[in-house]
């Protein structure tokens, strides 16, 4: 009705603003990040390739959904009529990139995992060749899952296994972290032990050096996790209780503006997480900034 369209007003006029904020700083942040990131010769190979498939749909959140979704708000402002065809459209292009950025935190926090339960082996066994492998899948796999709005006949089902696979995933990423911090306990009981043993001072240092990297490089990731696990979590659970039935349609595309704005306002956070805990990323980062800086005062 009029009066419920003039409630929702104020809530749609605050997300396209805010959006307009996000999509200039997501590209601009996101595109110091990849350069950041590139140039950070102390990443190991494989995390250097995930977080540039991380990064790469941080900035495609922000060069082209944002502009799409605030086209979508300004047209509802306007009570123009969205064609059906655009509204799947847009749907596809939302969820591609949402489920790309979630099936990528997810492998993050698993080749993280690997790096601390492998130790020595992890390069043997995480070649540079099977990341890219799984950076091809994941993106083949986000086109897949999120073209299903034109699969009509099969659109609840697929729907629901959509759900059950993310569930599964949010389940694998608590393990997988638990593990690692069981991990990374161990390893600081060992070198503890090897300081008061007096062994070697040259393998103390070497062991030391290893398992600070380790760990920095897992709670980097681990921040990124949580945030991102923040900011996905009201989306998943608005799409399950509306999927349940125990959301009313209203409800739901009221609340849908709000959830979808948080979900986007990750990819401008995790450049942010990126260069507060990982030091590699912040020191190229900071001399990044200060090149561009002396070019402008010159």
């Amino acid at each position: 009705t009029s009066a419920d369209f003039e409630d929702f007003r104020p809530a749609l006029v605050a997300n396209c603003v805010f959006n307009s904020f996000l999509s200039y700083t997501n590209i601009f942040l996101n595109i110091i990040t990849v350069h950041a990131i590139r140039k950070t010769a102390l990443l190991p190979k494989p995390l250097r390739t995930l977080l540039l498939s991380l990064v790469a749909t941080d900035v495609g959140v922000g060069l082209l959904v944002q502009p799409l979704y605030i086209f979508t708000l300004v047209s509802r402002l306007k009570r123009k009529r969205i064609d059906c065809i655009y509204d799947k459209a847009l749907s596809v292009v939302i969820n591609f990139f949402c489920v790309s950025s979630f099936f990528n935190v997810v492998t993050i926090s698993v080749d993280r995992f690997l790096a601390v339960h492998l130790h020595l082996r992890y390069q043997e066994r995480v070649t540079h060749k099977r990341v890219i492998a799984a950076v091809i899948s994941i993106w083949l796999l986000s086109a897949i899952i999120s073209s299903n709005v034109f699969w009509d006949p099969l659109f609840i089902i697929l729907l629901v296994i959509g759900l059950v696979t993310i569930t599964g995933c949010l389940i694998l990423v608590v393990i997988v972290y638990w593990r690692i911090y069981i991990v990374l306990k161990r390893h600081k009981s060992q070198i503890e032990e090897l300081r008061i043993q007096e062994v070697q001072q040259r393998v103390q240092n070497g062991d030391l050096s290893n398992f600070l990297k380790l760990r920095k490089s897992a709670l980097g990731t681990f921040y990124a996790c949580i945030v991102f696990l923040i900011c996905y979590l009201p989306s998943y659970i608005l799409s399950f209780l509306f999927l349940a039935r125990l959301l009313s349609s209203i409800s739901y595309y009221k609340a849908w503006p709000h959830t979808t704005t948080l979900f986007f306002l990750n990819s401008s956070l995790n450049p942010v997480i990126y260069c507060w805990k990982m030091r590699s990323i912040r020191r190229t980062l900071m001399d990044t900034m200060r090149g561009i800086i002396n070019r402008f005062r010159e």
